[in-house]
């Protein structure tokens, strides 16, 4: 055996970044393995389009769920703005503005789609879901709650209405447009494949995390892009004194005993294979891939459920409704999403087949943070554009993921088109070979660039954030039935998403904070 560390950490994305930072911090020897060349993970910004200046966030895109608490306590120089639109929804010849710095601007632009009706729903189901992450964010980032205290501080009503009862239907009685349905219901299927109306609570899991994040529920840019919030993690990581191992193939952990360390073998890029012992192993992969290295048969195999595209367009592209491009990419662009379309899709893709209308949210980046396009791109106006396409699960493409992409990336364009006044193909940039500005990847894709199990951003269905079990009350919900070996990745509970906690939470239990 090579050596042996207080911690050796698989995985180098967000999480393990994190992890290793609060470790070495705590004067803890840490070795930190990455498969890839690089470390971030699904945290990351990369140059997509060869000769092109844009740094895109290739996988994930904003930032919720961080709490300010990591970033404080690591010292992270990172910047995340606030967008004041939160979203507009084309709707036949306009469309549904929410304007968070107005409230009249976005009461008008309710009634213009027929929606009138709904603005005090709008405005209470807002303070509702504000009130509940102000009381229930602050526990992200402490030992897990017993059930019962959980549902105290939730509150009776809110228990009833978004734990118990299936998200689809409180919305249904809260609001009587099928078009604010869907744009509130959006929040429940991120990365989840669900029925909105479904019993199990994968939707309603989905969208307490969503409506939370951050104790606003608010979903921010970050400056520079996704890669600046791995680069901060990774400075902090390397001034604590972690070795960070990139090229570094990790075959197997023997998880050891109460009283013999675990081992951790690996490979270099040379092809030269290691082994070292560890006081501790932090998992920032996801449990499947963990239970392969453990030698143990995975679980049931999770399902990603979203298409992703990365573009760089020469202008934004014009509105059938005439609003202005940049109010309207300004925040969340929802296409085809009102309540009824998100349940056609979805009861189609569990058919087997890709949506015939594919919901689909937008976002651009650069009109909030330009930084991430060189001064010609900003000079000359390009902008880009990351498209999320809602209910694609993995099953789709399995059998068939190069034809099957091509499909889906088809259909979703069509979907943006529909709402458009010129093809979005037309505004596309190009790169150095004369190719467009387009990246497409499924969730078969996001298993080979990111080892995402099922292409599940979550790494697996999201669990609730206070304790199932009594042996988990008190503990970091990073714990496995190995002492030496902890969950500190999106898998965890109180994982998904990018937000530290899992990899903040893995390392405070290695150092006996309770």
């Amino acid at each position: 055996m090579d050596t042996t560390y207080d911690a050796v950490i698989v995985g180098g994305g967000h999480n393990g970044l994190t992890a290793a930072a609060y470790l070495a911090r705590a004067g803890r020897t840490v070795l930190l393995l990455e498969r890839a060349d690089h470390v971030g993970g699904a945290t990351q910004s990369a140059r997509a389009f060869p000769g092109v200046d844009a740094n895109v966030s290739r996988y994930s895109y904003l930032v919720s769920l961080m709490p300010r608490q990591v970033r404080d306590e690591l010292g992270l120089r990172l910047e995340l703005r606030r967008r004041r639109i939160s979203s507009y929804t084309p709707a036949g010849d306009g469309g549904l503005l929410v304007d968070t710095a107005d409230d009249a601007a976005t009461a008008a632009s309710f009634a213009s789609v027929g929606a009138g009706g709904d603005v005090a729903a709008w405005g209470a189901f807002g303070a509702r879901t504000g009130a509940l992450a102000a009381r229930l964010w602050p526990t992200v980032t402490e030992p897990l709650l017993a059930r019962a205290d959980a549902r105290r501080l939730v509150g009776q009503d809110d228990w009833r209405d978004l734990v118990e009862r299936p998200v689809g239907e409180v919305v249904d009685t809260t609001f009587g447009s099928d078009l604010v349905r869907g744009v509130v219901l959006t929040d429940a299927l991120i990365g989840t494949f669900a029925g909105t109306h479904e019993p199990g609570g994968r939707a309603n899991r989905c969208f307490l995390y969503h409506v939370i994040g951050g104790g606003t529920g608010d979903w921010d840019v970050p400056v520079g892009g996704m890669g600046a919030v791995a680069g901060a993690l990774e400075g902090a990581a390397r001034a604590g004194g972690a070795e960070l191992v990139t090229s570094a193939d990790v075959t197997a952990v023997d998880p050891g005993s109460a009283t013999t360390p675990a081992e951790v073998t690996w490979t270099d890029a040379d092809g030269t294979q290691h082994r070292v012992g560890a006081r501790h192993v932090l998992a920032a992969c996801a449990p499947a891939v963990l239970d392969r290295l453990l030698g143990r048969e995975p679980g049931p195999a999770p399902e990603g459920s979203q298409l992703k595209l990365n573009m760089l367009l020469t202008r934004l592209p014009r509105l059938r409704s005439g609003v202005d491009p940049r109010v309207a990419f300004a925040g969340t662009f929802h296409v085809h999403e009102s309540a009824t379309e998100l349940e056609a899709a979805y009861r189609q893709a569990a058919a087997g087949r890709i949506p015939d209308v594919p919901p689909v949210e937008t976002y651009c980046h650069s009109l909030t943070d330009d930084s991430i396009l060189g001064a010609g791109l900003r000079a000359t106006g390009h902008h880009t554009l990351t498209a999320f396409g809602l209910h694609m699960p993995a099953r789709l493409f399995a059998a068939d993921p190069d034809g099957a992409r091509e499909r889906a990336l088809a259909a979703t364009l069509r979907s943006i088109d529909s709402v458009l006044a010129e093809p979005l193909e037309d505004c596309l940039a190009r790169d150095a070979t004369g190719a467009p500005c387009l990246e497409v990847r499924s969730p078969v894709d996001l298993e080979a660039d990111v080892g995402l199990p099922g292409g599940h951003i979550f790494h697996r269905d999201l669990a609730w954030p206070w304790a199932e079990r009594d042996d988990e009350v008190g503990a970091w919900g990073v714990e496995t039935a190995d002492p030496r070996v902890l969950i500190a990745g999106a898998g965890a509970r109180r994982g998904g998403g990018v937000s530290g906690i899992p990899g903040r939470a893995a390392a405070l239990s290695v150092l006996g904070v309770a």
